[in-house]
């Protein structure tokens, strides 16, 4: 989950850098938060993903296998 923190400190280094501009230490930092930033996004987009099951008109279910096969191994699938 991406902190409040993380998102809060993103925002200060923007307004700043549309304000008056960043430091050389200014910009590595807000490099290094979202780089971060997009890490914690994907695994949480990807955790998501993984979780979902896709039904078509009828009812029945067109998981691909792929995303069930994850499932049955992180435990989520009993089938």
């Amino acid at each position: 989950m991406i902190s409040k923190e993380l998102l809060n400190r993103i925002n200060e280094l923007a307004h700043k850098a549309k304000a008056e501009g960043l430091t050389e230490l200014e910009e590595v930092e807000r490099k290094d938060l979202r780089q971060k930033y997009l890490k914690e996004f994907r695994a949480g987009f990807r955790q998501q993903v993984e979780s979902l099951q896709v039904f078509d008109k009828q009812g029945k279910e067109v998981t691909p296998e792929k995303v069930r096969n994850i499932q049955r191994e992180r435990g989520l699938r009993n089938d």
